[in-house]
Order: structure tokens, then C-alpha cells, then sequence
């Protein structure tokens, strides 16, 4: 199953300075990466953003989408704590 309303079986959550989501799929997940992701040039961001289109696209699958979007986070998460010290 691919298209915007493929779910994950569970949301992400996601925790950053502007707030707190949910996300809870690939399709979300890119509307997040582009409008509120704090760290835009990691590597992690690169790959979920190729995976999550990917897996709208029926390429890769939600679960690879998921994978690479939690990385994505842990790296965003990395950078911040990094700017705050």
C-alpha cells in the first residue's frame, strides 16, 4: 500500500523546541521534515525524507519510512542539544 494515507501500525512521537507531535506516517512525517524540522542538512534528514517519499511513492516501505524518520529525529534531537551547550 502506498499514497498519503498509509499509516505506521503506531505514531512517532516527536519532541523538538517548537512542540511536541505525533506523526503517523510517511506523508506526515514529510510535512513535518518541511515545515517545522529544527536541524534540515543532517544526513539522517536526507535519508527519511528519501524514504518516506519513497514509501508514498510504493518504492520503499512504511516500515524503512519509519526506520530512517526516527533516525532523523534522534540526529535532529543531537543537533539541538549540541547548539544549547
Amino acid at each position: 500500500m502506498s499514497g498519503p494515507n498509509v499509516r505506521w501500525n503506531e505514531p512517532v512521537e516527536i519532541a523538538f523546541p517548537s512542540g511536541s507531535h505525533r506523526v503517523n506516517g510517511p506523508f506526515e512525517a514529510l510535512a513535518h521534515m518541511t515545515e517545522n524540522w529544527p536541524a534540515a542538512q543532517g544526513i539522517d534528514f536526507v535519508r527519511a525524507r528519501s524514504a518516506c517519499r519513497g514509501a508514498l511513492a510504493g518504492h520503499r516501505t512504511i516500515d524503512e519510512a519509519r526506520i530512517a524518520f526516527e533516525a532523523a529525529a534522534t540526529e535532529a534531537r543531537k543537533q539541538f542539544d549540541l547548539r544549547r551547550h
